[in-house]
């Protein structure tokens, strides 16, 4: 390209003919899209597909409240049923560093909602209180270690969450109450929707290994392949007997 552009200068100065000028400019011309039609730019693609569970698993109940004899029984969160979706190794791009928004993990009904939460390193995520009884949000997890202490209605505590690992959530109060945190180095994660659906999208060409994570767990494990022109790559999973 750099003996193009001399070639291109020395039209511009009149030291190639005047006559050869346009032949030249033409030629240059020529090659420049040759060389861009020979070198196409690669494509991102989509992986995307549906998570189904066999057996999914059951909500948890809650304490009996002597207050809310003879009302209507409140439904169970299908949160329980739903699984992460990550590619592991991931694309290199995926590691470039920015701020990251932060998340929330509300006590709501006796439940930590959502019960999984995705999230990148470097994310810090609120916790607050939406229920009529205190509340109090710890973990034992190697990666993070915290304990918020117990808490009233309408206040809130958040914890940033630096490295990656999944972190178990409890509260001392109610032993019922638990919840995932995923935490991840990179951005190519999803957490699957009410119908089991997912969507990992901008994924560069390549080799990638999809993991299915659901409740404490890697289930499935499926290597996919990225075209270089992109577009959509499916990939389905069956959890559980």
């Amino acid at each position: 390209m750099k003996y193009l552009e001399r070639i291109a200068s020395s039209c511009a100065k009149g030291i190639v003919p005047r006559r050869s000028a346009t032949r030249v400019s033409a030629i240059v011309l020529a090659l420049a899209l040759t060389s861009v039609a020979d070198f196409p730019a690669s494509a991102a693609g989509v992986i995307r597909g549906r998570v189904q569970l066999r057996n999914p698993p059951a909500d948890y109940g809650r304490r009996p409240n002597p207050g809310e004899i003879g009302m209507p029984a409140l439904h169970g969160s299908t949160d329980r049923r739903r699984t992460v979706v990550y590619l592991d190794p991931a694309p290199r791009a995926a590691f470039d560093a920015r701020e990251e928004p932060r998340a929330r993990m509300d006590q709501r009904n006796e439940a930590f909602v959502p019960h999984i939460l995705a999230i990148v390193a470097g994310t810090v995520v609120d916790f607050p209180n939406n229920d009529e009884t205190y509340h109090n949000v710890f973990s034992l997890s190697r990666e993070k270690t915290f304990d918020l202490g117990r808490y009233a209605a309408g206040r809130s505590k958040s914890v940033r969450f630096d490295r990656p690992g999944i972190i178990r959530v409890f509260c001392d109060i109610h032993a019922h109450m638990s919840a995932f945190i995923l935490v991840f180095s990179h951005r190519y994660f999803a957490v699957t929707e009410d119908d089991g659906r997912y969507r990992l999208d901008n994924v560069p060409p390549g080799t990638y290994n999809v993991m299915v994570w659901n409740e404490g767990a890697v289930e499935a494990t499926r290597r996919v392949v990225v075209p270089e022109q992109g577009g959509n790559v499916e990939a389905n999973f069956v959890l559980g007997r």
